[in-house]
């Protein structure tokens, strides 16, 4: 069994995948819509991944403020995690995804991806980091 990672943004959501040993964390594809609360074919979407990865566990960015503050992003968040919940049946664990898309540009940068090309990556990669980050800590928990 396996656990995706989710950036879940205004038109975009991130997808990231995780092996089946849970330790690492792979960008999978960016699923698009024309409009923010248009979701309808991103939940399938999810759905479709889930069957075919064979998931168990939803990792999903939560989008904090520098001042630890929880804003209008965070609140939309929280109810695509609850509607993901319903859907799905599977937990959705919230991750603080503070600087996340930042550190996924560098990563892109010092991998040699032309500027232009980063756009269709960024979100893959940022949920990627979400998942590593969350994988990670579930690591250390256990090997402590």
């Amino acid at each position: 069994m396996r656990v995706i990672g989710l950036d879940y943004g205004t038109k975009t959501v991130g997808v990231a995948v995780s092996d089946e040993m849970k330790l690492i964390a792979q960008p999978l594809l960016t699923i698009e819509r024309k409009q923010a609360n248009k979701l309808r074919q991103t939940y399938a979407a999810i759905e479709k991944i889930i069957e075919e990865q064979d998931v168990e566990l939803i990792v999903l960015g939560y989008p904090k403020n520098m001042n630890n503050t929880e804003g209008e992003r965070a609140q939309a968040t929280t109810e695509f995690k609850e509607a993901l919940e319903r859907r799905t049946g599977l937990q959705v664990v919230l991750v603080d995804e503070r600087l996340t898309t930042v550190e996924a540009d560098r990563i892109l940068e010092d991998t040699g991806v032309a500027k232009s090309s980063r756009k269709e990556h960024i979100d893959k990669m940022a949920a990627a980091i979400i998942l590593q980050n969350y994988l990670d800590v579930e690591y250390n928990k256990t090997h402590s």
